[in-house]
Parts: structure tokens; sequence; C-alpha cells
């Protein structure tokens, strides 16, 4: 019999009704598989029954409103599947955008849930090998303390602002971080955020700042910021050890003319192996550091006070005097060290240095290559020194100056035939100031420029008043420093000062001493030379007592050299200084120069300049120093001639 299922159509019914009545479910099994096997999801068996077939076909609506349910539900899931997906793709899209490294760390289980590619990056771990690290192996800190660090960000009790510390990438290099952290809940679960920022360039940024801030920039020494806190600190330890501590102060002799002799590119070379060789003279508990352009500065550690400083003062003296072979130059350093002792000699540290740098210019007065350790004598010179240099500032101001002139005879034909202007300072309450005490202040104030100029002036409307009066014309040396000469504008405010008065400049000599000649001598040999060639007289003073050569002398546009006081003082009674007063007049009289005895008090010293042919004379056999009154008298009288 031909089965009824071929001729079904291919939907599948939900009830499957058999064509052959008769027969019984279980007379016609193979009827009823092959209906099943359609896709008949129930039968009947004739005749029907109709409270079975209520019941079946409710079951049937019931199973079909459940299977409703479910794909319903199905799609909702699927959309939400979709939806959280695409979110989660947003989501790590916006995480690997971010230029912080951004990790995400279950609490409970303390693992690594998520993190973004920069994460990877900061690290150098692949997100493989990163996924099986835990927040302790980067090297934070421990993981109880972060299990109590996350505890206190979740209680709401952690840190609110960023943390800065260090992680270790995957080469065990330790990188600089600033870490924001934020927690959340995710059902049972919570999720500790973490923003990790690579602090690296700030931090060098920082340190470079820190290093400008508090470090030399040539030597790389602490300067004098840095140094006065590593004062003050050594100090309390010094306190606190019951040890002894040296502040020194060092300066070094000259160096301003080695940058002006070969330039400021050696002159930091010489700088930086100075601090090389005071380096090596410490100990590692002493502190060395570069306070000012030439100035350096220790703090020593002893045990001993000024037993052990002195030890260390000859080592840095000593490693000074070792020539500094630069730039095929060789030159010998020299320094001048000033010392105060603490506590004895300052309770703090501005104290203390203020009487290490007395100390030091102390030693400065001394010379060259010297050290001076603090006195509270040292502290009475420098209240007179402040005093000084203020009433010379108001002298300056008011030009309370006084010029008194000696005169100069020729030996030829015994006349007065020149003076010599000389500053005197009527300092009230002070009389006598001698010149050699402040006319060195007025260098260091940087005001013997001023006080020059109006010398210079002064005396040229003296001479002209003189020749206007009938009185004579006397050729006038006034004194130039140092100083004034590596001032550029001198030869301009000489001619000014000329032309103002109506003054030939023959009338005037310029007087200079030996030692000046020999600072900055290019600039020297030009400036002469104008004047030179203004035809304005040059004279070298204290001849003798300098160390210039003959081969400088020969190239310095000079005319007349005078012999120092020191060699006249004894030219009858020391045959050295005759020797030497002989061999400068027949030094300058080989090279067409005339000759000056300076200091002659005596005829019998009179009577050997005249017969070693000296050209003039000045001193107090002819005349001490005089104002402008009993000059004019002097020379009207008939002691103007010396017989």
């Amino acid at each position: 019999m031909r089965s009824p299922v071929s001729s079904r159509p291919k939907r599948t019914p939900p009830i499957y009704r058999s064509s052959c009545s008769r027969l019984s479910a279980l007379d016609d099994q193979s009827s009823r598989l092959s209906g099943l096997e359609a896709g008949a999801e129930e039968y009947l068996n004739k005749p029907v029954d109709s409270a079975e077939l209520w019941l079946r076909v409710r079951n049937m609506l019931r199973l079909k409103a459940f299977g409703d349910y479910l794909k319903n539900h199905s799609l909702i899931l699927e959309d939400q599947l979709q939806q959280r997906t695409i979110d989660l793709e947003r989501f790590r899209t916006v995480m690997d955008a971010s230029e912080d490294a951004i990790f995400l760390i279950n609490r409970n289980t303390m693992s690594l849930i998520e993190f973004n590619r920069r994460a990877c990056q900061l690290l150098g771990y692949t997100a493989e090998e990163l996924s099986h690290k835990t927040p302790a192996e980067l090297g934070e800190t421990s993981m109880e303390k972060l299990e109590v660090v996350y505890d206190r960000i979740i209680a709401g009790k952690g840190p609110s602002e960023p943390l800065e510390t260090q992680i270790r990438d995957k080469s065990g290099r330790d990188v600089e971080v600033e870490i924001h952290r934020q927690a959340y809940r995710t059902g049972e679960d919570w999720v500790i955020v973490g923003i990790v920022r690579d602090i690296t360039r700030r931090k060098e940024s920082d340190q470079r700042l820190l290093t400008m801030a508090h470090y030399d920039t040539l030597t790389g020494l602490p300067n004098r910021d840095l140094f006065f806190t590593s004062l003050q600190m050594g100090m309390t330890q010094a306190a606190i050890s019951r040890w002894k501590l040296a502040a020194l102060t060092i300066n070094l002799d000259d160096f301003k003319n080695i940058n002006e002799t070969w330039g400021h590119v050696l002159g930091d070379e010489v700088l930086l192996e100075v601090s090389r060789r005071l380096s090596n003279c410490l100990n590692a508990s002493d502190t060395l550091g570069r306070v000012d352009g030439d100035q350096f500065a220790m703090i020593l550690m002893l045990r001993d006070g000024q037993a052990g400083t002195r030890q260390t003062l000859e080592r840095i003296r000593n490693a000074l005097r070792v020539p500094f072979h630069i730039e095929g130059q060789s030159l010998v350093m020299t320094a001048s060290i000033g010392i105060a002792l603490y506590p004895e000699d300052g309770e703090d540290s501005r104290e203390l240095i203020r009487h290490a740098y007395t100390a030091m210019n102390s030693a400065r007065k001394i010379g060259p290559d010297n050290y001076r350790f603090y006195t509270p004598q040292m502290n009475a010179d420098v209240s007179a020194r402040l005093d000084l240099e203020a009433a010379l500032r108001e002298a300056v101001r008011n030009q309370a100056f006084e010029i008194v002139y000696q005169p100069k005879l020729d030996l030829n034909n015994d006349r007065i035939c020149g003076l010599e202007a000389l500053l005197r300072w009527p300092r009230p309450g002070h009389p006598g100031v001698s010149p050699a005490v402040f006319v060195p202040v007025l260098e260091s104030l940087g005001l013997i420029g001023e006080v020059g100029n109006w010398v210079v002036d002064s005396v040229c409307a003296q001479i002209a008043r003189w020749q206007r009066s009938g009185l004579g014309s006397f050729q006038v040396a006034v004194n130039i420093s140092g100083q004034q000469i590596s001032n550029s504008s001198l030869v301009a405010d000489i001619r000014q000062a000329l032309e103002k008065h109506n003054v030939a400049p023959h009338w005037l000599e310029v007087e200079l001493t030996e030692s000046s000649l020999m600072e900055n001598t290019a600039h020297t040999i030009a400036t002469l030379g104008a004047l030179r060639a203004s035809r304005v007289s040059i004279s070298i003073d204290d001849f003798g007592t300098g160390y210039s050569s003959l081969a400088y002398l020969r190239r310095f546009p000079i005319d007349k050299l005078k012999i120092d006081i020191a060699f006249i003082r004894e030219v009858t009674s020391n045959p050295q200084d005759a020797a030497i007063a002989r061999a400068i007049i027949e030094l300058a009289h080989s090279l067409d120069l005339l000759v000056i005895a300076e200091g002659v008090e005596t005829p019998e010293q009179l009577a050997f300049l005249r017969e070693n042919h000296c050209d003039q004379i000045q001193g107090y056999l002819i005349s001490k120093p005089l104002p402008l009154d009993e000059l004019e008298t002097f020379l009207r009288s008939p002691e103007s001639r010396v017989g």
C-alpha cells in the first residue's frame, strides 16, 4: 500500500492524520514513523477523541507561543550582543587612541582584564605577554600593598591626585610614570581603572631645570645657591658630630688677564681644569662649588680645625702651581684663599662665608698665592674700607679733590722745566690721606676714569691760565692708571680737554707706571701711539720696579723714563743702586729718551745725577708738592733755580 506521506505537501503540519483510519497506531507503526520523519509534531488515532484533541491542540499552542517567545528573546539577545560588541570595539578604539596607557584590573583576581595598545608600547610587551602579567609584576610595588591601595580607592579613601612612581618595562628599565586610578563595579566584581602617563621627558626636563638652577653650567659644580644650602647642612652636621667645619673662598689671581689676552674660550678651559684639580684635593665628605666667574668655594669637614685645613690648602696651592697646558699655551695659576672656621667665626652660613670673603680679600692685598684665616680685626678693616668707599663716592660727586704740583728741574740749565700734577683728597676728619690708599679704592670702584678726566681738564685749564697770566709755560705731567689706559675713550677725552682750553698738546705729559704697560700690551701700544701722534708727551714712572722687557720697551712710543725713588734714596751709599741708576740713564739715552730722577733730597744725590748725565730731577731738594698759590709764589722766587 502506498504511503500517504508521499502525497502530502512539503509543509509540516502540526498534527498528522493517517489515511488508514481503521489501523491503530500500534498496528501501523511504520506509518507513524514516516509521519514523524516528514516533520509531524503530533498525531491522533481514529476515531479522534475530542478531549484528547483539545488537550493536544492546547499543548501545541502553548509550545508555539513558547517557541515564539524564545525566538524573540534570542533576537533581543543577538541585538544586545551586537551592540555590546560595537560598544566594546568603540571602547577599545578609544583606549587605543589614548596617548596614555590604560589598564583595567580585576580587584578580586588581581589580574589584568583589559589594556590598550599604548600599554604594550610603554612596557615593551606583546599583548599576549602582557595579558599574563599581574600589576605587581610590573614593578610598582608588592601585591599586598597594591591590594591595600585598591581597597582604599574602592572605599573612597584613596589618593584623588595622580601618583608619580616607577614601573618596570620588559627590559627591566624603570619608567617614570604618573598614575591616576578610579574604581567601578561590574556585577559582583570591582574593576580598577589605571591611567598611566609616561613622564620620563618631563622628569628629564625637570632635572635639567633643577641642574640649571643649582649647578654651574660650565663646571657642573654646585652654584652659589646650592653651595649655601650645602654649607648650612654641613654646619648642622658638624654641630651634631662635634666636628670642625672650614669654609674656603678661592679667587684665581689675575684670571681677568687670561680672558682678555687669550679669550673666553681658553679661559673656560682653564676654569674646567681648575675645577678638576680642586676636586682632587678634597675628601669624600667635602664640597666644592663655583660661586662666581673666577671664584670657587669649599666646605671642609674636619676633626682638627686649622691643622687639617692647612694640609688641604697646601694641596690646593701645589695643584694650581702645576702649569696648565691648554690649546698650545702654558699657564701657571695661583689663588688667593680666605678661610673661616665653624663655629668660631660664624654661627650661620651667611656670616661664615662673609668672613671667609673678608679673609680672602685680606690675602689678595698681601699678593698672589696667599691665604689668610679670618680674624675679628679684619671686620674692623672691612668697616673702615666701607667708610672709605662711601666717602670717596661722595667726594667724586662733589669734586672734593685738590691738585698739588711738584716742580721738575732741568739739570742742563738749572731751571724749572715742568711740573707733576698730584691728586690730593682733603677728607674731613682724616688729614693726610695718602694717594696710595685712596687711588686703588677709586680704581676698584670704577671711579678712577671720572676722577682722571677731572684732573686732565683741571690741569689743561691751569696751563691756559698760566700762559695768559704771563707766569710762563710749563709742561705738566698727569698720572694715568692702567685702568684708564684700558678705556677706549681716553685719547678722545684728553684731546677734548686740550681743545676746550686751547692748550697745545706738547704742554701736557701723560705719566704711567711700568707695570701698567704690561696690561693688554697691544691696546696700550695703540693708545700711546695715538697720544704720541697728537704730540702729547709720554713718560714711564717708577722705572726699574716693574717687569717690562727691553724688547717691549723699544715698542712703546715713549719720551721719558723716571728712575724710581727706591734707587735714588741710597744711590750715594749703595753701589748696587748706583749701578742700576747709571744703567737706566745709559739705557734711556741709547733709546733717545730723557731721564728724570724722582725723590732727590740731598746735594750728594744731585751731584751723582749730574755726574752721570741725568736730564731732570724731582724731589724735596727742589720743592715738595705745592698747592697752587704756594707754587706760583715759588715759581716767581729766585729759589726756583738751583745752583
